[in-house]
């Protein structure tokens, strides 16, 4: 089967790019465009069997940080990776942190690229190198722990943030109860916590300053429900 892609960013002459640079990554890819927040999700909604969102965090609707947590919620099982021109570490860790899988600069060579679609196709958490700064701060060290979680450890963190208990986890992502037990033994181990209070207050320490307002993770909620 062919691999689906969602390219979302609001430059016309970028998605053009990009939709050459998979294609000599993946040949046999199929690329689906959107400009805006709502367009891709509606992309989405449309492409059920998508593999793999790319995802400017600054196009219409986006409001940073944002957006990738409202499309976080509602596709919980699709593979989001961030594509920017931003390379600062802290937007980095900031990302992964939010729940992308992967990070991959604009700058990125097109043998960066195609390292970097398989192994997010993969399954696999996939950043640049970081140039870690001295003294970085208790937020910094907060995400670069989450940063350390699997792509689905993300999604199930995400999931004990919007206050899900296992089962409802369980269902969301189609798998068992044991899984995602196992999941959140795994999550409070790596983030050096106790419990799933400890490693919620942890994620909503990232989030405080992220510009997310909440009506975008109740409407994430209402869809992921209502559908």
């Amino acid at each position: 089967m062919p691999t689906h892609i969602v390219v979302a960013d609001d430059h016309p002459m970028f998605r053009d790019a990009m939709r050459l640079a998979i294609a000599r990554a993946l040949p046999e890819a199929e690329i689906v465009e959107a400009g805006t927040l709502d367009a891709a999700a509606a992309a989405l909604e449309e492409s059920p069997d998508a593999d793999l969102l790319l995802l400017d965090l600054n196009m219409p609707g986006m409001q940073g940080f944002a957006g990738l947590v409202y499309l976080c919620s509602r596709f919980p099982a699709l593979p989001i990776a961030v594509i920017s021109a931003n390379e600062e570490p802290r937007v980095i860790r900031r990302a992964l942190g939010a729940g992308a899988c992967g990070y991959i600069p604009k700058s990125a060579p097109s043998d960066m690229l195609g390292e970097a679609l398989q192994a997010l196709l993969a399954g696999e958490l996939w950043r640049p190198a970081l140039q870690e700064p001295d003294g970085a701060g208790r937020e910094e060290d907060a995400a670069a722990w989450i940063a350390s979680l699997t792509p689905q450890q993300v999604r199930v963190l995400m999931m004990l943030n919007d206050g899900l208990v296992n089962k409802q986890i369980a269902y969301e992502l189609g798998v068992s109860e044991g899984t995602v037990k196992a999941h959140v033994s795994a999550i409070l181990q790596k983030l050096g916590v106790t419990s799933r209070t400890q490693a919620v207050i942890l994620v909503r320490q990232l989030a405080e300053d992220a510009d997310a307002p909440q009506e975008l993770i109740r409407r994430a909620a209402e869809e992921r429900q209502a559908g």
